[in-house]
């Protein structure tokens, strides 16, 4: 490197000057190597890379990583693969239909939440105001699990605020329409109005493996509340099929509905995708009636950029 002073008077530099002069130049030139090596060593994380591979481990798929991030699958596959380049290791399994983490996957999983948490938490300091986006969720759409999914999904976004409701799909619906909700994600059983198809679910007759059948004695039912659609829809399909039933207990949630079927108190009406472990469909074994497919519809109108990227990755949750 060459110290060049033009313009002027030159200065008169003894050999004490000249000296701390170049032991001054030595030292940036040190710093400026070092920092180089640094850079090399310690290369940067990608905030839209992570984001991806969070997506696409959340969801076990490109396809539904790309939709949760209104992005493409072969965009979504290229970040990812960047990020494995930059940390020298393979995150994910690619198969044909599903999307599985690796050993390496599954220890950078907690850091990457956290490094998008804190990306996000960054972003939102200087927000002007938190926003609040209103959802209704079904429990026959949803299962039990429901709290967790919207967690996972609002620490994306630290400064939305989800103001959550699980009801029937008929209160849901009523409250989308007048405006109380901003999104719902309903079990359509019938025939339906505007909304989007997200899913199918085969609809059975589960209950605990240790059930028997009391041929002299009605059908025991898990319910949920009366106002429940796939309720009403079971029973039409018993009385149909002059099948006598009884209810045997009416849960004010889902978690309670699987606590009734795993202690054997009776039969409940469930989407196959959300009955819980161990629950098996007697529908065929006990000769009762086929209760058919039933679709998850999702009805949104949320108007903001920060609503509508919250909507499309829980919707992207709920795909099939």
């Amino acid at each position: 490197m060459v110290l060049s002073i033009s313009g002027g008077v030159q200065p008169r530099v003894d050999d004490r000057n000249l000296a701390l002069i170049h032991k001054t130049i030595n030292r940036i030139i040190i710093d400026i190597i070092n920092m180089d090596f640094q850079s090399m060593s310690h290369p940067a994380l990608d905030v839209e890379a992570v984001a991806a591979f969070l997506q696409a481990a959340e969801l076990s798929s490109f396809t539904r990583a790309a939709q949760a991030l209104g992005s493409t699958q072969s965009l979504v596959s290229t970040r990812i693969k960047r990020l494995e380049t930059t940390l020298g290791k393979l995150l994910l399994q690619r198969h044909p239909r599903l999307v599985r983490l690796t050993s390496e996957g599954e220890r950078f999983l907690p850091a990457a939440r956290a490094f998008l948490v804190a990306h996000n938490r960054a972003l939102a300091t200087f927000s002007e105001a938190m926003e609040r986006i209103a959802i209704g969720i079904s429990e026959q759409a949803a299962g039990a699990d429901v709290p967790a999914l919207l967690a996972r999904l609002a620490a994306h976004d630290p400064g939305l605020v989800v103001n959550l409701r699980i009801e029937p799909s008929s209160q849901l619906e009523t409250a989308y329409e007048a405006g109380d909700l901003d999104a719902v994600l309903t079990r359509r059983i019938g025939a339906g109005k505007t909304g989007e198809v997200l899913r199918e679910d085969s609809l059975g007759w589960f209950a605990s493996p240790a059930l028997t059948r009391q041929h002299d004695a009605p059908l025991p039912l898990i319910n949920l509340v009366a106002e429940c659609r796939l309720r009403q829809h079971a029973i039409n399909a018993l009385d149909r099929h002059a099948i006598d039933w009884r209810e045997a207990f009416i849960g004010g949630g889902m978690a309670a509905v699987q606590a009734a079927l795993a202690g054997g108190l009776g039969v409940a009406a469930l989407a196959s995708r959300i009955a819980p472990p161990g629950a098996v469909d007697i529908g065929t074994d006990w000769g009762l009636p086929s209760l058919g497919r039933s679709p998850i519809v999702l009805r949104s109108n949320a108007a903001t950029v920060r609503g509508r990227a919250f909507v499309r990755e829980l919707a992207a949750a709920f795909r099939g």
